[in-house]
């Protein structure tokens, strides 16, 4: 389905709502094309907004952009098309069209409850590089927060989310009933992938809750992946914004603990030669068959 909005406001919106998304530009043309070079659309698994030109040329431009999105991995890729030979528009010329892959790439994280400290974190933890799922039994207090970026379940037993959960995933556990509280510990515990399982409470909850899963048989190994207190003691106060914030600047350590280090040799994107031979008219020309052959015939 098109919409009338123009790309830049589609782009808004999908990278607020972390949609994964394709940015098309036209790069360059010559001869008798649909659009100029720099004309832009923005395609989505369901819609497109704005257009380079329509017809077959962004019919088959679109079902590409659709065909990156399930590699489900941000890419670049450039494609030159000859609109006579390959799609038999009548106006004869060629174009290179740029493709751009925006996925949102962000570690999930599971917060069960939507009490005072959540209703302070999550605006907190929207912006970040973070998948959310946010569970708690009461819709309503889970519908005081309407930001897109954030997935709610209502769930009556919020332990069934766990099991769901992604590979890898992070819980934060912050609901209001300390024996919802146990049974999401002993559920995530039970899932050896998880990398950060973190319990809002006291020092003395903690010790109670590790005399509690050391009765049930969990090993010292187990009892010592739960983080609780959670979040950064350096962080002082016990309002619930205080606590919102150093809980969320623990994950937020965490989170660029764990992106590889960037060595500074790593080249992404086009290719260097790619993108000088792209630098001007001419030289495009001179590398692009379609386009060097839509200019002959043009000159003709």
């Amino acid at each position: 389905m098109r919409h009338h909005h123009r790309w830049y406001d589609a782009l808004h919106q999908g990278q607020h709502n972390r949609e994964p998304l394709v940015l098309l530009t036209v790069l360059s043309t010559a001869g008798s094309t649909p659009r100029d070079a720099a004309a832009k659309m923005v395609v989505t698994a369901a819609e497109h907004f704005d257009t380079i030109g329509g017809g077959h040329l962004e019919f088959k431009a679109i079902e590409r952009a659709r065909e990156l999105l399930k590699a489900g991995k941000n890419a670049t890729e450039v494609e030159s098309i000859s609109l006579g030979a390959s799609l038999g528009q009548c106006c004869g010329g060629a174009t290179q069209l740029l493709y751009e892959v925006l996925v949102p790439v962000g570690q999930p994280l599971l917060v069960f409850g939507a009490g005072h400290v959540a209703q302070h974190l999550m605006p907190i933890l929207a912006p970040l590089d973070l998948n959310l799922h946010w569970v708690d039994p009461r819709p309503d207090w889970l519908a005081q927060n309407s930001d897109a970026r954030i997935q709610r379940e209502a769930l009556e037993h919020p332990a069934d989310a766990i099991a769901d959960a992604p590979q890898n995933a992070w819980v934060l556990i912050i609901t209001h009933n300390h024996q919802l509280d146990f049974e999401l510990v002993q559920a995530a515990l039970k899932r050896p992938d998880f990398g950060y399982i973190g319990l809002i409470g006291s020092d003395t909850k903690a010790r109670r809750f590790q005399q509690r899963l050391a009765h049930r048989g969990w090993s010292d190994s187990d009892i010592k992946r739960v983080i609780c207190p959670v979040g950064l003691s350096a962080v002082p106060g016990k309002q619930p914004a205080e606590v919102a914030i150093s809980i969320a600047a623990q994950l937020l350590n965490r989170l660029h603990a764990e992106r590889p280090a960037d060595s500074g040799k790593k080249t992404t994107g086009l290719n260097w030669k790619t993108g000088q031979a792209l630098g001007s008219r001419d030289q495009r020309a001179n590398t692009d068959p379609a386009i060097e052959t839509a200019k002959k015939g043009q000159d003709a």
